[in-house]
């Protein structure tokens, strides 16, 4: 006999029609007057689906097409989250069934005949514990919400609330969403845009001490984080939002969370959270320790660089068919770069870690036939086809990854704009200029001739060479960028400081690596 839980009350059904009936008038009675609303339940959570419930309100029209995305804004793959929606039904007023048909992968149609109320029931199905998409099973839950979250067609627009029913033996929901005040569980999204970029979390979950910087709360909320020093860790947390957000010289949320789901590889930035893969045994090692918050690090200088600071093709957002550009080498590439100088400024990595991470990258890059084929903007621009590493399964590899290329070219801008400016100037500016010039004032993104023009603008002079790394497979000419910060690189690509630095290499060495 199918059950439900609505508002924490359980209901018996016998009938589909009188369930869907019932439902109807209950979240009616239950949710406030939002045009779009929301109902997700996890009864049986060892059986690895949540129920949603789905009602629109005021939607005009003889049809109404319903569609879920085929890719969330993060991860530049098609995950196809349509194929694990099940048992669509769908009620106007009354619990009068409506008509519907699926007309194409992941859209369904439904013949509304203009009801000012529509209630929709369905099933997601959970294959795969991932950032990236929906999970659940008997110890957590974890809602990827482009996988979960039907939108009317051309209303992305809409405020949506979300109310979530964890499984009775869980006690907690974590979330960059608003709470609803009053309401337990209960959340709200300006629009559809705010709630595809706000993963869910419920389980029993544990929160670290909460800490400020410039007066706004962080948060770090995990399902089973595991043993280690806390307080230690926090302090670190504190370490890399302080610092990170000293580059940029603002901060553009009002609370800001960290989400630890456990085990499911990967990490995705959202605008004010970020869920993570984390277990807390890789911090009892100091390369472990290092390891984990670069990868923090990484994935919360993304709310600036991509969330913010982002390529003109990265918004609005396709959700039917994703967004391709030729900057990713920016967005993941430059945000490479940064991980590695964040725990250094901040204090957490020596010289010799900053070095070794950039070594890494070069040798991955230099060591791949692919650099020979394919140049870093087409490599941004085919992640869809290759994956954000390349390809590696080609009998002759012909893709780069801009996770390597990319924070290496990052490094050589940065030298030649501290070079050309008699270290006045860096890539900081760069990204201060793009995140206020584009984000806070056009509000926008830039394009490709735009990046161009404040980078030039930035070092005061044309930058021709390193752009050609960019939009060509022209070999590198390391010995001349590494040397204007005072560096050197042997056959195995590991830097060393040259002996007898000028004055103006000495200069540039030291600010770049964050010493006084």
């Amino acid at each position: 006999m199918p059950r439900l839980s609505v508002c924490g009350i359980q209901f018996s059904f016998l009938v589909k029609t009188n369930y869907l009936a019932l439902l109807c008038l209950l979240l009616s009675l239950t949710m406030a007057a939002q045009p779009i609303s929301f109902t997700v339940s996890m009864d049986n959570p060892a059986a690895h689906y949540f129920r949603v419930v789905m009602q629109c309100h005021n939607l005009a029209g003889k049809t109404i097409d319903l569609k879920m995305p085929v890719w969330t804004p993060g991860y530049y793959q098609r995950l196809n989250f349509a194929r694990n929606l099940d048992s669509f039904a769908v009620t106007g007023e009354n619990g009068r069934a409506l008509a519907w048909e699926k007309t194409d992968d992941n859209t369904w149609r439904v013949h509304s005949n203009d009801a000012a109320t529509l209630t929709v029931a369905y099933i997601i199905n959970t294959r795969r514990a991932f950032v990236a998409t929906p999970f659940l099973d008997s110890t957590r839950g974890y809602i990827s919400p482009a996988g979960v979250f039907l939108h009317p067609a051309g209303q992305l627009h809409q405020p949506v609330q979300v109310i979530i029913q964890p499984f009775r033996a869980w006690k907690n929901v974590a979330t960059g969403l608003d709470t609803v005040a009053g309401k337990p569980f209960t959340y709200a999204a300006s629009d559809y845009d705010m709630l595809y970029d706000c993963p869910i979390l419920t389980g029993n979950l544990e929160e670290l001490p909460p800490f400020t910087v410039s007066g706004i709360p962080h948060r770090f909320i995990a399902y089973n984080p595991g043993n280690f020093d806390k307080a230690q860790f926090t302090n670190d947390l504190k370490k890399i939002v302080k610092t990170a957000s000293a580059i940029i010289g603002h901060i553009p949320y009002k609370q800001y969370t960290f989400i630890a789901i456990g085990p499911g590889a990967g990490g995705i930035e959202h605008a004010n959270s970020t869920t993570i893969s984390f277990n807390g045994a890789a911090l009892h090692s100091p390369e472990g320790r290092l390891r984990l918050l670069n990868f923090i690090a990484h994935e919360y200088f993304h709310h600036y660089n991509v969330k913010r600071i982002r390529p003109i093709e990265l918004g609005p957002f396709d959700y039917d068919n994703g967004n391709r550009t030729k900057m990713l080498w920016v967005s993941e590439g430059l945000t490479v770069y940064y991980e590695y100088l964040i725990l250094k400024r901040a204090g957490i990595a020596a010289e010799e870690d900053l070095f070794r991470n950039i070594r890494s990258n070069i040798t991955a890059f230099e060591t791949k036939t692919g650099k020979l084929h394919q140049s870093l903007a087409e490599a941004s621009y085919e992640t869809w086809r290759d994956g954000p590493f390349g390809r590696t399964g080609d009998s002759v590899n012909k893709t780069i990854s801009y996770y390597d290329k990319g924070p290496v070219v990052g490094m050589l801008f940065d030298f030649a704009i501290r070079h050309e400016t008699n270290n006045q100037k860096s890539l900081d500016d760069v990204m201060r200029r793009l995140y206020r010039e584009f984000y806070q004032q056009k509000k926008r993104g830039f394009t490709e001739e735009e990046l161009r023009e404040v980078v030039e603008s930035t070092a005061g002079t044309k930058l021709d060479e390193l752009f050609e790394y960019i939009y060509t497979t022209r070999e590198i000419n390391y010995r001349k960028y590494l040397a204007y910060a005072g560096l050197a690189m042997d056959s195995g690509y590991q830097l060393t400081r040259m002996q007898h630095p000028d004055a103006l290499q000495a200069s540039i060495l030291k600010t770049w690596l964050g010493e006084k």
